[in-house]
């Protein structure tokens, strides 16, 4: 089983929602495989980051984990394989699958999209705002 395979089980095994796998040899420098995920909290996203650091460690795999201050956006650098761990508000404020050639998280046009919502509870206009004063 390929590492990228593994997270992809664990974070599933964790009740991680919205699972998503990017290739990204000839895109990038970084990583080969980057894995997108969300979680239901806070207390989620740690979780999940948590025991993946402990699956890998018990691979022999040593996981830099950045973000568990706050857990709305955990990153875990396996090597080649990329973990982003995300609240689904924040998720959808970034929108790395957009960025990346994935499919978008943006909202039907017409209605609010998270992202929109995200920014304004941060006071941020958004793009359908007139005011970017």
């Amino acid at each position: 089983m390929s590492v990228a395979a593994f997270i992809e089980a664990s974070l599933d095994a964790d009740k991680g929602e919205d699972i998503i796998v990017l290739d990204l040899r000839g895109k990038s420098s970084f990583a080969d495989t980057m894995i997108i995920c969300s979680g239901r909290s806070p207390r989620h996203v740690a979780a999940m980051a948590d025991h993946l650091q402990e699956k890998l460690k018990g691979m022999g795999l040593y996981a830099q984990v950045e973000g568990t201050q706050t857990c709305d956006w955990v990153l875990l650098d396996a090597g080649d394989v990329v973990v982003h761990l995300f609240r689904p508000e924040v998720r959808a404020f970034y929108n790395l699958e957009k960025m990346w050639g994935g499919t978008s998280l943006s909202a039907p046009v017409g209605e609010k999209s998270s992202r929109d919502a995200y920014a304004a509870s941060l006071g941020v206009p958004g793009p359908d705002s007139a005011d970017f004063s």
